[in-house]
């Protein structure tokens, strides 16, 4: 029988989600913790892959085992026993031909930048302690990304796919204010802290983080947002912006038609 399971963690401690030689992962500790518990072999498959650091607030799995599992109890069990990193929400029994990753219609990831000091953002959000930084330009580019187009330039060269044309929804920049401002009186302005939300199909390896360090440049003044159409012609990486750190990086929610 084919289960779903929604599941969040925090990449700091792995090296992403699919499972590597030597290093650790979130696809490899659920593995195992499932083989453990279920006393048979099984395999998980994501919705996706995450680079190494970057995290998933809601992903969505699913495996193969046998009839009438008790999954409330499997849940309970599995956050007993899986690294504290790693946190299953809800296992629930699924159609047997459903397929986390290519049943998947929309997946949506957030990135957090602040732009000043601040100790308890260290290591959730990306200092970008730039002098200007135009959020409005940078939504004027980002606009430009929304559509079906090829986004090769933004794409980690080299990387294994059969084509880089996705689909953009929607793609933009917003200031937020962070619970230890809101709730604990931490002296921080909203104005220092922007949230960037992008909704698409799919997503090619490294894209987002590609976006996000080319919208900064727009921001700075460094390139205009009206170049982002030649860019996304030129379908060459080496064109756009560089890639800014995974460990502000969060996959917010994947979507499935009912």
């Amino acid at each position: 029988m084919r289960y779903k399971t929604v599941l969040s963690y925090n990449g700091a401690g792995f090296y992403g989600w699919q499972i590597q030689v030597s290093d650790p992962s979130v696809q490899q500790s659920l593995e195992e913790a499932l083989t453990v518990l279920l006393s048979e072999n099984v395999r998980v498959t994501g919705a996706g892959r995450t680079d190494t650091g970057v995290n998933a607030c809601s992903f969505t799995a699913h495996f193969d085992a046998a009839d009438g599992l008790d999954t409330a109890s499997l849940c309970c069990k599995l956050n007993a026993i899986l690294p504290s990193g790693i946190r299953i929400h809800s296992i629930e029994a699924a159609a047997g031909d459903f397929h986390s990753r290519f049943d998947a219609t929309a997946r949506e990831y957030c990135y957090l930048l602040h732009r000043s000091k601040d100790p308890f953002m260290e290591g959730k959000s990306w200092l970008c302690g730039y002098p200007v930084l135009d959020m409005g330009e940078m939504n004027r580019a980002a606009a430009i990304l929304k559509g079906t187009r090829d986004f090769a330039c933004f794409a980690k060269n080299g990387s294994p796919v059969k084509t880089t044309v996705c689909t953009i929804y929607d793609a933009q920049w917003s200031h937020y204010t962070p619970d230890h401002v809101r709730l604990m009186g931490y002296p921080g302005r909203e104005e220092d802290y922007l949230i960037f939300r992008i909704r698409a199909d799919r997503f090619l390896r490294n894209m987002v983080r590609a976006i996000v360090g080319t919208l900064v440049e727009v921001g700075r003044g460094k390139r205009s947002a009206e170049s982002m159409e030649e860019l996304l012609q030129s379908a060459d990486r080496c064109r756009a912006g560089e890639s800014v750190p995974g460990y502000a990086l969060y996959l917010s929610s994947v979507k499935y038609d009912k």
